[in-house]
């Protein structure tokens, strides 16, 4: 039975780039592998064509004559094929594909593994009014950064990092199970594909430093207990050319002296005098943006609560402000003089005599006290 056309089976254009085959393949190979099809008795077949057709596409000379001559081209026994024609490894055309998935050298190109640099994070306490106003500030954080002596080599000055002899420079070594080759990292180079025969004495081979840099942070108007903000290339430097990390400043606020904070909203406590809560006034209490009056009406209860809108925080993510909440708590009176007891004690006399009249919510705590004992 005739061969089918290697591009009509991985399904590219005659014009394809390597990188496009490579792709096409991948989608074949896993689709079409036995393992993933142990039902299916045409899988491998479909696995093999398509493996044999990326073998041949992804080699320039056996691409070259293919394009010439054909299927013959390429065909060691037939007559004409094509210098050097003939199936590499199963493991190697295999082996190439995972190593372009997972950042492993293959098909003898050297490449060395780079890292990303870690995260950090730092802990930023700022007081309420910082967090609703909105400020900035300077942090000093330690961090790992590019040795100055050796630029990032590792190697003593007037040295250079020799190729690992474990993995041949690439970072990663391969292991063979069956028809599989799987690619890990280098457990003697670890992934950098270098070894350091005389370590730099600055950084003792590592290539990187541990230093304090003073950074700015400018704080949004309305950030709230556990925001982050990211600063984007401030964590740790990357090893091997490879890219910094993050520095992420974790926003903690100070207890406040007056406020509590419920999202947007703030909540306080407004002692009021005896008095003033009997008789009704007029009191002052304290907001993030100076002091605003309150009516007080007669008879306040401890517990009443008083909204002042728009006197909240505008958080980061709001479009208005929220409210303040202030909290009436009735104060009892301490330190008492000889003639103010006799007034409190000639005042409680006189409410005694119509009791339900002017302690109602004592009256009904009686009333119900004294029917639970009857029961």
């Amino acid at each position: 039975m005739a061969k089918k056309d290697y591009y009509e089976v991985l399904g590219v254009n005659r014009d394809a780039t390597e990188a496009d085959i490579k792709k096409a393949y991948r989608k074949l190979a896993m689709k079409w592998h036995p393992d993933r099809n142990p039902d299916n008795s045409k899988a491998e077949e479909h696995f093999k064509e398509a493996k044999e057709a990326y073998e041949v596409l992804t080699d320039a000379q056996k691409r070259a004559a293919y394009d010439q001559f054909g299927h013959a081209g390429v065909d060691p026994s037939a007559a004409g094929a094509g210098a050097g024609a003939g199936f590499g490894g199963f493991s190697d055309a295999f082996g190439d594909i995972f190593g372009d998935i997972f950042g492993g050298g293959g098909g003898g190109r050297q490449r060395s593994t780079v890292f990303r640099g870690a995260d950090l994070r730092y802990n930023l306490e700022i007081t309420l009014e910082d967090a609703a106003r909105g400020s900035e500030t300077r942090i000093r954080i330690p961090a790992m950064e590019e040795c100055e002596t050796c630029h990032g080599t590792g190697a003593k000055p007037g040295t250079q990092p020799s190729t690992c002899t474990t993995c041949g420079g690439h970072g990663q070594v391969r292991m063979q199970q069956g028809f599989f080759s799987i690619q890990q990292t280098c457990p003697r180079c670890h992934g950098t594909g270098k070894m350091v025969a005389h370590p730099c004495a600055t950084c003792s081979g590592s290539g990187r430093v541990k230093k304090h840099k003073t950074l700015a942070v400018k704080i949004p108007a309305g950030v709230d207990e556990g925001d982050r903000i990211r600063l984007s290339g401030e964590g740790e430097a990357g090893v091997n050319g490879g890219p910094s990390g993050d520095l992420y400043v974790v926003i903690q606020i100070k207890r406040h002296g007056v406020f509590t904070r419920d999202h947007n909203d703030l909540h306080c406590e407004m002692p009021v005098s005896f008095t003033t809560a009997a008789l009704g006034g007029e009191i002052e209490i304290p907001t993030l943006d100076g002091y605003a009056k309150i009516r007080i009406p007669a008879e306040t209860q401890t517990g009443k609560i008083f909204r002042l809108r728009g006197k909240g925080i505008k958080g980061v993510r709001s479009s208005s402000h929220g409210d303040l909440l202030c909290h009436v708590v009735v104060e009892t009176p301490v330190s008492l003089t000889a003639k103010q007891k006799e007034l409190l004690q000639e005042f409680e006399a006189l409410s005694n005599k119509d009791a339900a009249r002017h302690n109602p919510r004592a009256k009904s705590w009686m009333d119900r006290v004294k029917e639970f004992f009857a029961e």
